[in-house]
C-alpha cells in the first residue's frame, strides 16, 4: 500500500471573485495526505519536492472500517522540530508515528461550506504561533482510485485565507459606500420630492382659503336674499304675470331648496380638500437636526385621509385613541413608519378579499361570509415600564403605544421569521424593506421597540413603543 500522496493543490473554481458569501471550497486547497505508519524521510522529501505545502494530513487507513482522520502537522512544527539539536538524526529514519507524538498540535477543522469571514475570525483566535498554521478544510470530496485510503480532508494555506479575507472586506465596504451612496441620493430624490409635494399643497391651501373665507359671507348673502324674497312675497301677494313666469322659467321653489344644500355641498368639498392638502404638509414634514414634539394621533388621522384611495372595498377603521400628550420625535420619519404599517394591513385584507372573489368564482360554491367585515384598530395609549418585560436598568417610566391591528389571515411561521430576521442589522442591509426601514426608525433613531404579533387566521397586529421622556 502506497503510504504517502502526491501533493496535489486543487485551485480556485472562481478565478479569484469572490463575494460575501464565498465560502472555503471556493479557494485553492492542498490534498496531502500519509499514513501515520509512513516514513518520516519519505514526508520530508515530499516538503523538499513543494515547498509550497503548508503541512500534511495524518491518516489512520483501518482495515476492516473507513479510514479516519487524525490530526495534522503543519511545516512550521516540522522544521522547528528538525532544528532543534539531533532532531533529524533521531527521527528522519523513524515511522511517522513516533515523530508525529512529539508535534501533535491542536489543529482546526471547518466544514468547506463555512464562510471565509466566519473562517478567518475563528483562525484569528488560535493562539501564537498556531494562528500562522493551515486550516483543515472537510468536504464531501471522495478519494482517488489510487489512494482509497484518503479521507475527505484538505489544507488551507492561512496567507490564503487571509488575502482572501481582505479581498472581500474590499468588496464589503465598496459595496457600502455605493449603498450609501444610492440611500444619499433617495434620500435627496424624497427630500426633493417631499418639498414639490409642500409647495402644492401650499398653492392648493391658498385658493382654497380664499375660497373657504368669502363660502362664509356667500352662505349669509344668500340667507338673506332668501328672507327678502319671502318678505317680498308676504307683503306682495298680489302676482305679477311677468314675475309668475320668470318663477316658473328657472323653477324657483326648487332653486330655494336646492340653493343651501348645494352651498352645503360646496363648503363639504372645500373643508374635505382643506384637509387633504393639510395631510400632504404633515406628511412631508421636514424633520430637523433634534426632535421635537407632535401631535401623533392627528398625524394617524392625516395619513388615513392619503392611504383612503387604498380601501376600494368596505375596510373599516376603528379609532381607540387614548388621551396622548404631544410626543417628542422624529414626526417626518414616523409618519412613514405609520404608512409602512397600514399599507401592510390594508394589503393584507384586500388580498384576503381578492382570494375569496377567486374562490367563488371558479369554484361556484355559495359565498361564505366572515364571521366579521375586515377592519383595521389603531389604539393609542400612555403605558406603564412594568406592563412589559425589560432588562435595561435606564427604562424610561412611561411609554407611548401605538397599536395597529387587522382581522386579516395572519402570518405564517416562516413569514413571520421572514420579518423578524429582515430586522437584524445584517439582513436589514442586504435587503431593506418597508417593514425593516421602520423597525431601525422606530428603534436606531427613537430608542423604541417594533412588536410584531401574528397567527393563522387570527390577524396581525404590530405594536410601537416610544419613550415618553
Amino acid at each position: 500500500m502506497t503510504r504517502v500522496s502526491i501533493p496535489y493543490l486543487w485551485e480556485s473554481q472562481t478565478g479569484g471573485d469572490l463575494s460575501l458569501e464565498s465560502t472555503l471550497e471556493d479557494l485553492s486547497l492542498y490534498d496531502f495526505q500519509v499514513i501515520l505508519g509512513c516514513s518520516v524521510r519519505d514526508l520530508i522529501q515530499q516538503f523538499e519536492k513543494h515547498p509550497l505545502l503548508p503541512g500534511v494530513i495524518i491518516v489512520d487507513p483501518k482495515e476492516n472500517s473507513a479510514p479516519e482522520f487524525l490530526g495534522m502537522i503543519s511545516r512550521r512544527d516540522l522544521l522547528e522540530f528538525f532544528l532543534r539539536p539531533k532532531g533529524l538524526e533521531l527521527f528522519l529514519d523513524q515511522s511517522l508515528d513516533v515523530l508525529y507524538s512529539y508535534v501533535r498540535t491542536p489543529v482546526l477543522v471547518l466544514p468547506a461550506q463555512t464562510t471565509i469571514l466566519t473562517a478567518t475570525q475563528q483562525a484569528l483566535k488560535r493562539s501564537a504561533p498556531g494562528y500562522v498554521d493551515p486550516i483543515v478544510v472537510q468536504g464531501n470530496w471522495s478519494a482517488a482510485i489510487d489512494y482509497p485510503w484518503m479521507v475527505p480532508y484538505r489544507l488551507l494555506n492561512s496567507h490564503e485565507l487571509n488575502l482572501a479575507y481582505w479581498q472581500i472586506r474590499g468588496i464589503e465596504t465598496q459595496v457600502r459606500y455605493e449603498r450609501t451612496q444610492v440611500q444619499l441620493l433617495q434620500s435627496e430624490k424624497m427630500a426633493s420630492l417631499g418639498r414639490l409635494v409642500d409647495g402644492v399643497a401650499h398653492e392648493i391651501l391658498d385658493p382654497v382659503g380664499f375660497i373657504w373665507g368669502n363660502l362664509t359671507h356667500l352662505i349669509t348673502y344668500s340667507d338673506s336674499l332668501i328672507e327678502l324674497l319671502d318678505a317680498y312675497e308676504v307683503n306682495y301677494p298680489q302676482p305679477f304675470p311677468a314675475i309668475e313666469g320668470l318663477k316658473t322659467e328657472i323653477e324657483f321653489d326648487f332653486l330655494r331648496q336646492d340653493f343651501p344644500r348645494l352651498l352645503s355641498s360646496i363648503k363639504s368639498g372645500t373643508e374635505r380638500l382643506s384637509k387633504l392638502a393639510t395631510s400632504l404638509q404633515n406628511f412631508c414634514h421636514f424633520d430637523e437636526i433634534h426632535p421635537k414634539p407632535a401631535d401623533l394621533q392627528s398625524h394617524l388621522d392625516s395619513i388615513l385621509l392619503l392611504t383612503k384611495s387604498r380601501i376600494n372595498r368596505e375596510i373599516k377603521v376603528i379609532k381607540n385613541y387614548g388621551h396622548l400628550p404631544p410626543v417628542t420625535c422624529y414626526i417626518g420619519q414616523l409618519n412613514q413608519v405609520f404608512i409602512n404599517i397600514l399599507i401592510h394591513s390594508f394589503d393584507s385584507l384586500l388580498n384576503q378579499a381578492i382570494k375569496q372573489d377567486w374562490v367563488d368564482e371558479y369554484r361556484n360554491t355559495q359565498r361564505i361570509e366572515p364571521s366579521e367585515p375586515p377592519q383595521i384598530v389603531i389604539t393609542t395609549a400612555m403605558i406603564a415600564s412594568d406592563s412589559f418585560p425589560t432588562h435595561d436598568l435606564n427604562t424610561p417610566e412611561r411609554w407611548v403605544s401605538i397599536s395597529i391591528a387587522d382581522n386579516g389571515p395572519g402570518l405564517s411561521p416562516e413569514e413571520q421569521q421572514t420579518i423578524l430576521e429582515s430586522f437584524s442589522t445584517p439582513k436589514h442591509t442586504q435587503k431593506e424593506t418597508s417593514l425593516s426601514l421602520s423597525y431601525h426608525i422606530v428603534t436606531a433613531k427613537h430608542g423604541g421597540q417594533l412588536k410584531m404579533r401574528s397567527q393563522l387566521g387570527s390577524g396581525t397586529e404590530f405594536e410601537i413603543l416610544l419613550p415618553f421622556i
